[in-house]
């Protein structure tokens, strides 16, 4: 009896020293899972900072670094604000052709080159402005770290504007590779919300630049995105426009065939076009399926713009007509005296007229976008993948017809020839209004 009540208090104290001690781990525990600010404390709203980078920017190393390290005033996201969420992707590493191997260490970067530092190099290594901290505030602005294995740290600078050709756009996160020959040392940047870029530090000399549409963000130019080169030599500054656009192997086929009116129809092939290769009227041929001997002219092959050129003048031209013989048919009853000018004031223009006026041109005029990529494609205009065909003779409604395009070319400049069939529809009868009124009457109960 003296052992079982002396037992009874030890257990009781160990469950309570025990619920004690899982209270305090339980509550320790979610005090380190929480990373929000303690209760009445001001919220955090500052983006961390780079605080220190070794090597230094603008340094000329005896030695091959082992790494770069890139020092943040606080931890940052492992996770980062881009399409690719890797923090590989946070820096771009330059020269050198792909992603370079990029370590986390909580408020500190290491940035490694897949196969090593190299001497006799100038490298850059370009931080994004996609890092975090750990209450989502944002890097404000990138920073870019230049040092050099061997040679003084170059002053030469190449910038330029990258645009999506058939999209008539500037491209965003495009890829920039500037290849210096002849040792094919590819130095990397990405465009910016304008499609614009700038490479500073970089050595002078002959460059093949590249700028890709990068779909994938896996920054490397894949087989089927769209890109434009171009070769400069670099001795100071230089600038450089790209048009990027899909480089097809295969020449262009017609995707539709329709009728915009009697006497026009319109050709859509399933690509854009060569615009330095205008389709003639002796490369499209149009035939009855019936009888495919009989060839029906064609006058003009047009783009859209073209034809809505051709659409103007020509009612412009009826216009001029006729007013013309309204004015020789008001002549001749007498009823319009002979002009007489000379002497005669001009009439005062309304109070406030010439203001309105050009208050209304200027809300006519479009704003106009002073972007590089803008200028670029007004004095460029994007290729279209559609030509208008105006006929010599009215199609017949109903009717089946083939259609033959000779020597068209793409963007790449592939030529080829393609055919489609087009089937002119039948108009439709008008609703006979009588009838409907008979039905509506003996439908009324």
């Amino acid at each position: 009896m003296l052992r079982r009540r002396s037992d009874a208090p030890t257990h009781r104290r160990t469950g309570l020293l025990g619920a004690s001690v899982r209270l305090c781990v339980g509550a320790s525990l979610a005090a380190c899972a929480s990373s929000s600010d303690p209760p009445g404390g001001p919220p955090d709203l500052n983006p961390p900072q780079v605080a220190a980078v070794s090597p230094d920017s603008g340094a000329v190393l005896s030695e091959l670094p082992e790494r770069v390290d890139i020092v943040f005033d606080e931890v940052v996201n492992e996770r980062i604000a881009a399409q690719r969420s890797e923090v590989a992707y946070a820096v771009i590493l330059s020269p050198d052709t792909t992603v370079p191997r990029v370590g986390w260490h909580r408020n500190r970067l290491t940035v490694r080159p897949r196969d090593g530092f190299k001497p006799g190099r100038v490298y850059r290594v370009e931080l994004l402005p996609v890092l975090t901290d750990l209450r989502q505030n944002r890097l404000r602005r990138g920073r870019t770290i230049v040092f050099s294995t061997g040679p003084d740290i170059p002053s030469a600078a190449l910038s330029g504007t990258l645009v999506d050709w058939p999209a008539a756009r500037a491209v965003t996160n495009g890829l920039i590779e500037a290849v210096l020959l002849p040792e094919s040392l590819p130095y990397r940047a990405l465009t910016d919300s304008v499609g614009n870029f700038t490479l500073a530090q970089v050595p002078p000399g002959e460059y093949l630049v590249y700028g890709t549409v990068d779909q994938s963000n896996d920054r490397r130019r894949g087989v089927r995105e769209a890109f434009d080169t171009v070769r400069v030599t670099l001795s100071d500054s230089a600038g450089v426009e790209l048009f990027a656009f899909v480089r097809d192997t295969t020449a262009p086929r017609l995707r539709l065939v329709d009728v915009v009116d009697t006497l026009t129809i319109r050709v859509t092939f399933d690509r854009p076009l060569d615009p330095t290769a205008p389709l003639d009227t002796s490369q499209v041929h149009l035939a009855l399926q019936a009888d495919s001997t009989t060839l029906i002219g064609v006058d003009h092959v047009l783009t859209a713009r073209g034809l809505d050129s051709l659409r103007a003048a020509d009612a412009a031209a009826r216009a001029a007509r006729q007013a013309a013989e309204r004015d020789s048919a008001a002549t001749a009853r007498g009823a319009l005296p002979p002009a007489d000018t000379a002497g005669r004031a001009p009439r005062p223009a309304p109070p406030g007229g010439g203001a309105r006026a050009a208050a209304d041109t200027a809300r006519a005029a479009p704003p106009r976008d002073s972007t590089r990529a803008q200028r670029m494609l007004a004095r460029r205009p994007p290729p279209t993948d559609a030509r208008v065909l105006r006929l010599a003779a009215p199609l017949t409604p109903g009717e089946r017809y083939l259609v033959f395009v000779v020597g068209v070319r793409s963007l790449a400049g592939v030529t080829g020839s393609a055919r489609s069939q087009l089937l002119v529809p039948r108009p439709r009868a008008p609703a006979d209004s009588s009838r409907a009124r008979r039905d509506s009457a003996a439908a009324r109960p």
